[in-house]
């Protein structure tokens, strides 16, 4: 009888582990299924030989399953998660992660959203840009900005190859990546490098969660500020790279979402855009979470509504995506 109960575990036992690997086995795969392309043709501008060697790692400190982190970015890259042609509607994307301008939070602030972009036709490309670090480049605090601009060029670029309608390559990103979002869509007209002087550096339309806004005091997150601009930055710098200053009539439609009891970006900075957007009268949605703090990705746990299926029938309205698109 005995021989038979650990015959059964021994077989419990091993065919949990077989799943376990097949599950690993079949992510890896599917992670190494997407291209991941340099954005840049040679070297790579701004930048300069430093020690630092780019990683990432999964980071446990958040949830039990652990969160996707990249660190010590220097030759940025966009993995590009391409719908199927039998699904593709023109539109694309690109993601850019948040993390404080110290590191990227690619996975549930790029690969989940990427995935979920394609299944409902849209190219969704995850930058992974280079964060501020005086050792690795000149000019840091205009750098990240410079990698969003490529990043757009380079899907404009790449059109055909995708699939993809030039009038319908947005933007999108979250915390300090949408910083660096919202940074994009009200300085296209200022191309950081200037060989792009002339190009279309528009996005057609932005999509920021959480975002950081502001760098004025009391708004703003000053880790991202600081990291970005340093801790004692000019007026110039300050208002250049306060967004909700930097919106026109031309700034693209945003859908934005927030939670109320977010500390560490609170939601003044999503509201002051949003404010700013109407007051120029650029389309604008705003969603504003009772809960669900800061960081929360695709799902606000707190809340049985999935605000990213809200944000697909924005883009519906503002017809980026066909109205007929299944949404799950």
């Amino acid at each position: 009888m005995w021989i038979k109960y650990l015959t059964q575990s021994y077989n419990k036992f091993f065919m949990k582990k077989f799943l376990f690997v097949l599950t690993c086995f079949i992510i890896a795969k599917t992670m190494n299924a997407q291209k991941v392309n340099p954005i840049y043709d040679g070297t790579v501008p701004n930048s300069k030989p430093c020690e630092a060697k780019q990683k990432e790692f999964i980071d446990t400190s958040w949830n039990k399953n652990g969160i996707l982190i990249v660190q010590d970015v220097t030759v940025p890259t966009v993995t590009v998660f391409e719908a199927r042609k039998d699904k593709r509607n023109g539109a694309a994307v690109v993601i850019c992660p948040g993390g404080g301008y110290s590191i990227l939070a690619a996975g549930h602030e790029g690969n989940d959203f990427a995935m979920g972009f394609a299944e409902v036709g849209v190219t969704a490309f995850v930058l992974r840009y280079r964060l501020p670090n005086d050792a690795c480049m000149t000019n840091k605090a205009y750098v990240p900005l410079m990698d969003a601009q490529q990043a757009i060029y380079y899907v404009r670029k790449h059109a055909q190859e995708y699939g993809i309608d030039t009038n319908k390559v947005g933007i999108m990103g979250f915390s300090a990546g949408g910083h660096l979002a919202a940074s994009a869509e009200v300085h296209f007209n200022d191309p950081v490098r200037k060989e792009l002087a002339g190009e279309n550096l528009r996005p057609d339309f932005a999509i920021l969660g959480y975002p950081v806004i502001s760098f004025r005091e009391g708004i703003g997150h000053m880790g991202s500020r600081d990291n970005l601009i340093g801790k004692t930055p000019t007026e110039d710098a300050t208002h250049y790279f306060s967004n909700e200053e930097q919106v026109t009539a031309k700034t693209p439609p945003t859908f934005l979402v927030h939670a109320s009891d977010d500390a560490a970006v609170i939601p003044d900075n999503s509201i002051l855009f949003y404010q700013a957007l109407v007051k120029n009268k650029v389309p604008a949605e705003l969603h504003i979470y009772e809960r669900g703090g800061h960081g929360f990705g695709m799902v606000n746990p707190t809340t049985k509504e999935q605000w990213f299926k809200r944000c697909l029938n924005w883009m519906k309205s503002e017809k980026l995506i066909p109205s007929s698109a299944k949404i799950e």
